[in-house]
């Protein structure tokens, strides 16, 4: 058997074990801006063999929530050099996921208010922006405007360009966000994309704009340093099924063999309420793909150690557990009981439920004093 907690080779990049942090939206940059509390955030949990950070848009058009990190200013760079030498210095790995939520915006947060880019101009999902009143809120996606020929050429060149910033900032590598309804997952679902240029129509176009994407980012930081997410089958914001899923993610599978990444991501959405991902597809997915494969989907850590030990993953990743858990890995090597996380702190806030949750250790040590400090009395 293969332990969770021995270490990993991602590429050439030496994980001090097989746990893998999930990205996790937590809206908690001012001016969209990462800063000290999000550093300690991430400076918390890097005993993690590998962090992968929150979406971090690639541009203002890219942005479809308040109070994220972006990495195309140079102000948003210099702040997470706080967070990624925070993370190093602990021996930790951090990847940033480079992110474009095409559709899913609001115009209230877009450049003078124009309409959020996308495949094709159907409307879907909730953005978080302005309402009416001026005041954040969650609002109705805008209806978008499909991306021209032209512009979807220059995104490429935005992801690639959101790479090298990464690197600048001292990240370890990427992870392109193809995953959970956002633009890269727009394009390649043939329910959304309906373009008849040579980024629509047949699986090879659909997937076009993220290969390309990827393609752009290897090349400003090489293969090793890129991995991409994806969620087949999946139905966040309003992403429809469609009959060519499983050929279309199998033809990825292959595609992205031939990048040697330094690894793919898959994510079921069925424990967010939405469209599960059919286990037998991640075998199928798994025999196609000839890398380092992660797969997110409401783990515990006797079902990573078991599609560990099958070969049907590599390395398991974990989400809600880390909000409430800065400490996960050891206490899942210790079989120590984990702390209940607080969906009500997940987005936005103050350091309540974000920098706050002490360590098991830290616990009982405090358990410790109050016991002495009450036998005193």
């Amino acid at each position: 058997m293969t332990s969770l907690f021995e270490p990993f080779d991602l590429a050439g990049t030496r994980l001090n074990n097989r746990i893998v942090m999930a990205p996790m939206t937590r809206a908690r940059a001012k001016g969209d801006v990462p800063d000290e509390m999000g550093a300690l955030y991430y400076r918390q949990r890097a005993s993690a063999g590998l962090i992968i950070s929150e979406g971090s848009p690639i541009s203002r058009e890219g942005q479809g929530y308040l109070f994220n990190p972006g990495i195309f200013g140079p102000d948003q760079i210099t702040g997470w050099k706080k967070a990624t030498q925070a993370v190093h210095e602990r021996g930790g790995v951090i990847f940033c996921q480079t992110w474009h939520v095409g559709r899913v915006s609001h115009t209230s947060i877009q450049l003078n208010g124009a309409a959020p880019i996308s495949s094709s101009d159907k409307q879907g999902g909730m953005a978080f922006g302005y309402n009416e009143d001026g005041q954040p809120d969650m609002l109705a996606a805008t209806k978008p405007r499909a991306a021209t020929t032209e512009e979807c050429r220059r995104l490429v060149e935005d992801f690639g360009q959101a790479a090298l910033n990464a690197r600048n900032a001292g990240f370890d590598g990427v992870e392109l966000h193809g995953a959970n309804g956002y633009l890269l997952e727009q394009f390649i679902n043939a329910g959304i994309n309906d373009r008849t240029d040579e980024y629509g129509g047949s699986r090879e176009n659909r997937c076009r704009l993220l290969l390309e994407s990827i393609d752009a980012s290897i090349a400003l930081i090489g293969e090793h340093r890129v991995g991409v997410r994806l969620t087949p089958y999946g139905t966040l914001f309003d992403m429809p099924l469609y009959d060519d899923i499983e050929g279309t993610y199998l033809y990825l599978a292959e595609e992205l063999s031939k990048r040697n990444l330094a690894y793919v991501h898959i994510m079921d959405q069925g424990a967010q309420g939405q469209n599960a991902l059919p286990r037998e597809f991640l075998r199928k997915f798994r025999d196609a793909y000839h890398g380092t494969l992660l797969f997110a989907g409401n783990l515990d850590k006797a079902e990573a150690q078991r599609l560990v030990d099958d070969g049907i993953i590599d390395l398991p990743v974990f989400g809600r557990p880390f909000t409430s858990n800065p400490d996960l890995v050891e206490r899942l090597q210790n079989d120590w009981p984990l702390a209940e996380f607080d969906p009500d702190t997940f987005y936005g806030g103050d350091a309540r439920g974000y920098v706050d949750f002490p360590t098991y250790e830290e616990e009982q040590a405090r358990l410790a004093r109050e016991k002495m400090i009450k036998e005193k009395s």
